[in-house]
């Protein structure tokens, strides 16, 4: 996965609020994501990388978690597994890929689709709140705690 071109990447940590000390966790990113991210973030900011499969053996919580995701399939066992290690109040990022575009691996059918994650991950009390465009083929949507 490590051949997507990060569109802007000197301000992609900015726009994602990822420049920060806040604790991390990636699962499932590029190899170029993960570059970028623990470069820009300094050696005191942790930066934990997991895959989604082998999520159950990180045991703390983060303040914010990015998960790459494009297929459908196995995709609600994944927000449940990644939601789990979000802190309250934390915030979730998680990056699909677009509908109408050719080039992520899985097929436009296949793919993930922002009104899925809303409603998985509405009973969780997240709301989405706004989306940064990663790739030419990925937009990254951020999940927040819903007001009341």
């Amino acid at each position: 996965m490590s051949g997507f071109a990060l569109k802007n990447p000197a301000e992609l940590p900015a726009r994602l609020e990822l420049a920060g000390g806040e604790r991390l966790l990636l699962v499932d990113a590029p190899e170029s994501l993960e570059d970028l991210l623990s470069a820009s973030r300094g050696p005191e900011a942790e930066t934990i990388l997991a895959k989604e499969r082998a999520l159950s053996g990180v045991k703390e919580t983060f303040p914010v978690v990015l998960l790459w995701r494009e297929d459908r399939v196995g995709s609600r066992a994944a927000l449940e597994k990644t939601v789990k290690r979000l802190e309250p109040g934390g915030v979730l990022w998680v990056v699909i890929a677009m509908k109408k575009v050719r080039g992520p691996k899985t097929h436009a059918v296949h793919r993930l689709e922002l009104d899925d994650l809303a409603k998985g991950l509405d009973r969780h009390g997240l709301a989405h709140d706004r989306e940064v465009r990663m790739t030419s083929w990925h937009v990254a949507h951020r999940f927040v705690e819903r007001k009341t």
